[in-house]
């Protein structure tokens, strides 16, 4: 054994505020792959093969560990007992399993006789794992393809699990389930015992193609987080009624290649080496090859998160206490489980004074202590053993402040709170006064002189109007709505939307939206709930009724099919986009368009539309820019000129996304005043536009894995409160990678959500009015509802025929539309809950669909659903 080494590191990339190399020890046989085990004040590692060694990690002194004699053979596991009074810790070899009273090992050797502890098994075999039960009553340990239950007090074997085809490789106990054990093999596969009874409770398919090699329980969360060989982390939910489905599947080795990638991203990057030296992921494939081919997740362990980092918080709470510690053989990473993102990254051959710099096993402590944790490892290749100290108050601010977005402004906020800017974009000027309705009803405001002397500053006609900033909905009782706005609730229901109601999650209705296979690209309720727009691949435009009673209002004169489609805030106007590269504004009351804007105006087709700024202006885009215009719309007629349209519009200012040539989705709020536009690319960027300033305010690289098809706001609605800080939160998804939940405030990934399946078509997205649940489309012809603050779904709503493509909430009652198809779309709603559903099938050359709406809610007895006429 070597002498007591603190290690201070004065080369180039280390450095001994982050981590310590407090022991090494050398072994005279290898103890590669090892089961180590840490508590909160010892650590225990097999030395020379058969003897037990156990260091007090709280003693600073130099001191020697507690060597215990026992085994014959080399000990292969070890594990520390769940209570602390006494610690207990069991050691495993091929002749003995034997379980330790530390408390009286310690007192014997302190008056010189020799510790001894109770073997509770004999020659079971090559044992990989033990694990003590909640209550250190019993011990599971994993020999060969069989699970023993000793009991932890005398020789006695409880019950012998058999049903692994391969080497259990870890076993967990569930400590809200009682008699419940979960194990894991390198057959590739986990099973959920009643180890009591001795009876398998579930088995699951084989989930990778490497074996499983690390296993651990969320208490917290409920679910089941194992590792593999090839560094994917699979996470199933122990929910009763979930079935133990997997709820996502994370791939460590990517994530941390995408952890450098944005470290190299951002400037500045040379004072990190005053910290901490990163490595590109060029650098780590030519030094590793060797050893990274498959990058083993060797441990997972809670990781204490409690400690002061200095680093901004994220906005949900107690998101830090879901971090986990992943030990792999080139390093040690702390993923966020909430969203799925690493936080750090403590690689060992950025410390080249370490001893050990590739790792065969590892064992971490749960707790910190003093924002300090103790990592034991043992050498792939040589016989070593270290102890090491992590200060991760250190490793964080190093790294984690670093992760900065691009540009980021301070006090960005959705809601609109100081005064519109002179220069600002939105800004009325006296050149667009006229750019007013006559007999419309929108832009009322009209700018007149009191007098005819029109330089006499006291008739007010040379003042730009005034407008108040409208807040929306929220929990404190000051906030109040403007005049507009309560006149718009005073033709609405006045009944609040139930915010501590469950979702939608019966289907009600189902309706044909079309007499021949048309797919439904888009659909949106208005602001009131009433009417319920589909955009067709037809080139048409349907407003239904909410509750799909009546014959829909069909709007005519695209020449493509209709790719979005946006409803007015006094809801009198409908706004869409189309392939044929035209935009055209439709009242509700006429099939005839108000507005039509000419496709020799745009070079592309315009992927998105909207009404903004409390429909003052329109925003769509178009390739990579998107526009702002202010427009007039006149809907009066002359009998003499009843073909010619008054209607007016202008190009006020065009906004240039960087580094991209598409902008995939648009989105901003029209349901109050905000100044926020967020803009996703094909470069799979999201930039932040401010247009009160006229300029980007931030961007955020690599949002996902591919372009972000869909960008979708939480903008409540005027029957639902929320508190102030939930309208900054927005969501984004994209084709294979899920949903992430965004928070403007910080610009960072706060949440992901996973368990639908979302492989090939590009699934929509929608928050509820409460903003407490969110509606995803599926391709496996079902549509699902996520919790806020849940990692796996609620609610599955199934009897879909194809894949669910578009979904939306209906803003003043429990409803959700849903669209879906196989290559072409259907939608479902979210009040009653509204499905538009599109079946295809192929009959030889051609190919047949139907599109169905189905009204969803929750009712105690529904009639079932009206079939489809053919």
């Amino acid at each position: 054994m070597e002498s007591p080494v603190d290690l201070c590191f004065t080369e180039e990339g280390c450095n001994n505020s982050i981590v310590l190399e407090k022991q090494v020890f050398r072994s005279k046989e290898p103890e590669s792959h090892v089961q180590l085990a840490c508590s909160l004040h010892y650590c225990a590692f097999p030395l020379n093969g058969n003897e037990l060694c156990i260091w007090d990690t709280a003693d600073d002194r130099d001191h020697q560990p507690l060597h215990l004699i026992g085994h014959h053979h080399s000990i292969t596991a070890l594990a520390f007992g769940s209570k602390v009074n006494p610690l207990l810790v069991c050691s495993a070899s091929r002749d003995y399993v034997i379980v330790w009273n530390l408390d009286e090992c310690i007192k014997k050797v302190l008056q010189g006789l020799m510790p001894q502890g109770i073997v509770i098994g004999t020659l079971l075999g090559m044992v990989l794992y033990v694990r003590f039960s909640p209550d250190d009553q019993t011990v599971a340990v994993c020999a060969g393809n069989r699970i023993y239950m000793l009991n932890a007090k005398n020789e006695a074997v409880l019950t012998e699990l058999e049903g692994h085809l391969a080497p259990v490789t870890a076993a967990e106990f569930c400590t809200w389930e009682k008699n419940m054990l979960i194990s894991v093999s390198e057959d590739r596969s986990f099973k959920v015992w009643d180890y009591c009874a001795g009876l398998l409770i579930y088995q699951s398919a084989i989930i990778t193609a490497f074996p499983l090699l690390s296993l651990f329980i969320d208490e917290e969360n409920k679910q089941i987080i194992t590792g593999c060989a090839d560094g994917q982390l699979w996470i199933f939910s122990l929910i009763n009624g979930h079935q133990f489905r997997c709820v996502v599947h994370v791939n460590v080795k990517k994530e941390r290649e995408k952890f450098y990638s944005k470290m190299k991203k951002f400037e500045h990057l040379d004072e990190i080496q005053n910290t901490s030296k990163v490595c590109s992921p060029d650098d780590l494939r030519e030094d590793e090859a060797a050893v990274e081919t498959t990058f083993p997740v060797l441990r997972i362990e809670h990781c204490d998160m409690s400690v002061n980092v200095g680093v901004e918080e994220c906005s949900f709470p107690s998101v830090n206490d879901r971090c986990l510690w992943i030990g792999s053989s080139t390093g040690l990473f702390i993923i966020n489980m909430a969203n799925l993102e690493l936080e750090a990254v403590l690689h060992y051959r950025d410390y080249s004074a370490l001893s050990i710099q590739v790792a065969g096993s590892c064992a971490l402590m749960k707790k910190a202590i003093d924002g300090k944790v103790f990592c034991l490892l043992t050498s792939m290749f040589e016989n070593k053993i270290a102890l090491l100290e992590v200060n991760m108050t250190a490793l964080l601010r190093s790294q984690k402040s670093k992760l900065l977005v691009i540009g980021r402004e301070k006090g960005l906020s959705m809601v609109a709170s100081g005064s519109l800017l002179p220069t600002s974009p939105l800004y009325l000027k006296k050149e667009t006064s006229k750019l007013v309705n006559r007999k419309g009803k929108m832009n009322s405001i009209k700018d007149q002189p009191l007098v005819f002397h029109s330089k006499i500053k006291s008739s007010g006609y040379t003042l730009p109007p005034q407008m108040t900033i409208f807040s929306p909905k929220t929990g404190t009782k000051q906030n109040s709505l403007t005049s507009k706005c309560k006149r718009s609730c005073k033709q609405r229901n006045k009944e609040e939307y139930p915010a501590a109601n469950c979702p939608p999650n019966k289907s009600k209705r189902q309706i044909a939206v079309a007499d021949k296979p048309t797919s439904v690209c888009c659909i949106q309720y208005s602001g009131d709930g009433k009417l319920l727009a589909c955009g067709l691949a037809d080139k048409t435009l349907l407003a239904f009724s909410s509750n799909l009673t009546g014959t829909p209002t069909v709007y005519s004169g695209h020449d493509g099919a209709v790719n979005s489609v946006s409803w007015s805030h006094d809801n009198n106007w409908l706004v869409s986009s189309s392939e044929d590269r035209t935009l055209r504004i439709w009242s509700v009351s006429s099939a005839e368009p108000a507005l039509c804007l000419g496709k020799e105006l745009f070079h592309k087709s315009i992927r998105s539309a909207q009404f903004y700024y409390m429909d003052m202006f329109i925003l769509l885009s178009c390739g990579a820019e998107f526009h702002l215009l202010r427009y007039s719309l006149d809907t009066s007629k002359d009998d003499m000129k009843r073909y010619q349209n008054k209607s007016m519009c202008k190009l006020v200012h065009k906004f240039l996304m960087a580094s991209t040539v598409e902008i995939t989705s648009l989105s901003a709020v029209n349901e109050f005043y905000s100044y926020i536009v967020l803009a996703a690319g094909s470069n799979r960027a999201l930039e932040v536009f401010d247009l009160n300033a006229g300029c980007s305010a931030a961007v955020i690289p690599d949002v996902h894995a591919r372009s972000v098809h869909q960008i979708c706001q939480n903008k409540g609605s005027a029957f639902s409160t929320q508190q102030y800080e939930n309208y900054n939160l927005f969501l984004t998804t994209a084709i294979g990678d899920g949903i992430k939940l965004w928070d403007l405030r910080t610009l960072r990934c706060e949440r992901r959500f996973g368990g639908h399946s979302n492989r090939c078509h590009p699934c929509g997205i929608a928050v509820s009015p409460c903003g407490q649940f969110i509606a995803c489309g599926s391709e496996d012809k079902c549509a699902y509802i996520y919790e806020k603050y849940s990692g796996t779904y609620s609610h599955k709503l199934t009897g879909h025929t194809e894949s669910v493509i578009n979904v939306a909430f209906c803003p003043s009652s429990p409803q959700v539309c849903i669209n879906w198809d196989f290559n072409d779309t259907t939608g479902t709603q979210l009040s009653v809950q509204v499905w538009i559903h599109e079946c295809v099938e192929m009959s030889d050359s051609s190919k047949f669909s139907w599109r169905y709406v189905y009204l969803l809610g929750e009712f105690r007895h529904s009639k079932s659903a009206l079939q489809p006429q053919y």
